[in-house]
């Protein structure tokens, strides 16, 4: 699967130049949101309902949409952490030889194999999303009103944006991780 993200996983310039020229106070799941929102440019499904693609298909449409749309995240999570800490110092290229975690943790600029294994961890709790809290719920009720999985997507950061979904963890989590790297480096 991680190979066939590492293909996916390019960023239209147009992207890019947004998140690049947004300004330092601007949130980052403010950031994210946007991002997935303009990121929408590129759905095969928006293209393919548009062209009145019979009901029978749209799955095929939303698949391909959401392996896309997987793969470019991480990519756009680098950019913006390297814009907010990092002084936006450049975010590495996709390596074919790493998989998804191995090389989001390396566009983050980190390269110690127990970080990259820590952030493999951490990112696998983190994604296990039924449907019971603010985010999922509201992915599955945007999409449920046939919008492509890139809005639904930006519908569920902005629910988790809230300081009683996933703000609320955000310090917790900025301190988990700082203290990881402090304990590995």
């Amino acid at each position: 699967m991680s190979k066939e993200w590492n293909n996916r996983a390019h960023i239209p310039q147009h992207v890019l130049t947004m998140l690049n020229n947004f300004p330092h106070h601007l949130h980052p799941m403010s950031q994210f949101a946007a991002a997935a929102n303009a990121l929408q440019s590129e759905s095969k499904f928006a293209k393919a309902y548009s062209n009145g693609v019979h009901k029978s298909k749209y799955w095929e449409y939303v698949y391909e949409d959401t392996m896309d749309l997987v793969a470019k995240l991480p990519t756009v999570a680098a950019i913006i952490y390297r814009n907010l800490y990092r002084d936006g110092t450049s975010v590495c290229p996709i390596d074919p030889a790493k998989d998804w975690s191995a090389n989001f943790t390396a566009m983050l600029g980190y390269d110690n194999p127990q970080f990259t294994e820590l952030m493999r961890l951490y990112l696998t709790i983190h994604t296990d999303h039924e449907g019971g809290n603010v985010s999922a719920h509201t992915c599955h009720l945007v999409g449920s009103a046939l919008s492509d999985p890139y809005l639904s997507f930006a519908a569920a950061m902005n629910g988790l944006a809230g300081p009683l979904h996933g703000l609320a963890n955000q310090v917790k989590n900025i301190f988990i991780i700082e203290n990881i790297k402090i304990c590995i480096f």
